[in-house]
Order: C-alpha cells, then sequence, then structure tokens
C-alpha cells in the first residue's frame, strides 16, 4: 500500500488520516482527499502536513490503493457506482465504514467485482481509540485486508469479525459509546444531587470508566470477577450493584443493544 484516498472529510475521516500519518502508515503526500466543501478538505490536508486535495471521487479511485468511502450511508449510493469500474480495472480496493450498508449491497452499488472491505470503527477514533471490525468480499486480497487493518489500527483496536456479527458489533462498539456517556452523565448527576460539583463530578466519573475498561482490557479478568473484587460483603457495592439489579439495569443495557440490532439490520434491508 502506498496511497489511500479518502472520499469525505468529516470527523472520522480527519482522525483516520491523522493516525495513519502521525503512525508512518502513509506519508501524508500520499493521502488523497476529495470533500464537498474543499475548504475542509484543505484544512485536513495542511493539518497532516500536505495531503492532497482532488477534485472528484473518481480521480482518488484512479489513483488510490485504497479508497475510503467516508460519507453518510444515504450518500454512498450515489457515490460508490461511478467508482466500481475503476476500482476493478486497476485491482485496487474500496473501503465503505457506512453503517447498515452489507458487502452485498456495496457489491451491487459498485456494479463490478471490485474488492470492498466493510468497516465499522466508532467515534472514539477521534481520540486514538476505536474499537473497529473489519471484513471484505471475495475479491479481496491478503495484502488489501492487511492494509485495512493497518489503517484501522492507528486510531484504535481492530478485529476481523463474520459479517454476520456486525450488527451485534454496531450495537456493542458502534453504537455503545453513546450510551456509556449517557451512563457518565447519569453517575455525575447522581452526585451532584449529593452535593458535589457537575464538573467535578463528570470528571470522576469518566475516569472510572475509562480506567475500569483498560483493566478489564489488560487483565483478561471476567467483568464479574472484577466487580466481585471491588465488592466487599455488606459494603457500599453491594448496595448499589442490587439497587441497579431492582431497577432493571442489566435487562435495561440487554434491551438497549437489542433495539440497536434491530434498527441496524431494518436499515440493511432498506
Amino acid at each position: 500500500m502506498t496511497t489511500v484516498g479518502f472520499i469525505g472529510t468529516g470527523n472520522m475521516a480527519s482522525a483516520i488520516v491523522k493516525g495513519i500519518v502521525a503512525d508512518g502508515i502513509v506519508a501524508a503526500a500520499d493521502v488523497l482527499l476529495v470533500d464537498r466543501s474543499r475548504d475542509k478538505a484543505v484544512a485536513l490536508a495542511e493539518s497532516v502536513g500536505g495531503a492532497q486535495v482532488l477534485d472528484s471521487a473518481a480521480e482518488i479511485a484512479q489513483r488510490a490503493d485504497l479508497t475510503v468511502i467516508a460519507v453518510k450511508p444515504n450518500v454512498v449510493a450515489s457515490v460508490l457506482p461511478e467508482l466500481g469500474t475503476i476500482v476493478a480495472e486497476r485491482g485496487s480496493a474500496i473501503v465503505s465504514i457506512a453503517a447498515g450498508l452489507t458487502l452485498a449491497r456495496l457489491t451491487e452499488l459498485a456494479g463490478a467485482d471490485a474488492a470492498i472491505v466493510r468497516v465499522m470503527p466508532n467515534v472514539n477514533a477521534t481520540v486514538g481509540a476505536s474499537m473497529s471490525a473489519l471484513t471484505g468480499n471475495e475479491f479481496v486480497t491478503e495484502a488489501q485486508r492487511s492494509a485495512a487493518l493497518d489503517v484501522f489500527g492507528a486510531v484504535g483496536r481492530v478485529i476481523e469479525l463474520d459479517e454476520k456479527q456486525f450488527s451485534a458489533f454496531t450495537a456493542i462498539a458502534g453504537s455503545s459509546p453513546a450510551f456509556t456517556f449517557v451512563y457518565i452523565d447519569a453517575l455525575a448527576r447522581a452526585a451532584v444531587a449529593a452535593g458535589m460539583p457537575k464538573a467535578v463530578a463528570t470528571e470522576a466519573a469518566a475516569q472510572a470508566v475509562l480506567g475500569s475498561a483498560k483493566l478489564l482490557l489488560e487483565s483478561g479478568t471476567h467483568p464479574w470477577e472484577l466487580a466481585d473484587i471491588v465488592s466487599s460483603p455488606g459494603g457500599t457495592t453491594v448496595a448499589g450493584l442490587l439497587k441497579l439489579e431492582d431497577e432493571g439495569f442489566f435487562a435495561a443495557v440487554v434491551a438497549g443493544v437489542k433495539a440497536t440490532i434491530d434498527r441496524d439490520q431494518e436499515l440493511g434491508k432498506a
């Protein structure tokens, strides 16, 4: 891989571009950008020290080894058809980060035997802490798959996942940051009710969630085992956990994930 192009330069694309340049995966001069707002593309290009701003999506596809489509899902249908034949003839690859669009649908839109990689990152890519899943169609080579893994590894963790599990992944990794932000705010508001300043409470709750996730990932310990470590017999944590259970916390989380999965599958069919 020598050249990576981005169609769209919103928050996610910007995070990926900055990540791959900072990690030395791709030189700034080998990053190609196009956006309906040329000013946005120019600003991103300048921020990484000299990426190239082109005039069209087709020009990106003609020059890039990987063409990352980083536009809203409803825009993909108007962008992808003009790229499929170009990519298929060049032997390059398309990467889609559009939620809900399956490989089958993306291949159909491409209208050619183009190599297509589907990736589901999350908003935490903007701070280099994304959790991304990746899969590809039958035309993707091992080199292209490896290149895509490198690109998304520059903004966090990335795993290869069977596409049939993407809806579940979307719920627990793509959408869950929103759930987590609301959870942190709920913790903070409860502390405010007890007299703590909101800014202090939010910082404390956010750091506790960050540290808990880090401990879980690095220890390899089951979540409930860690919960038991924190829970002294007859103590404050047990009292809080029991109350959360009484109020349906666990069931509410499971229901929220299921609703997200259902909606993702509905969007995929649409």
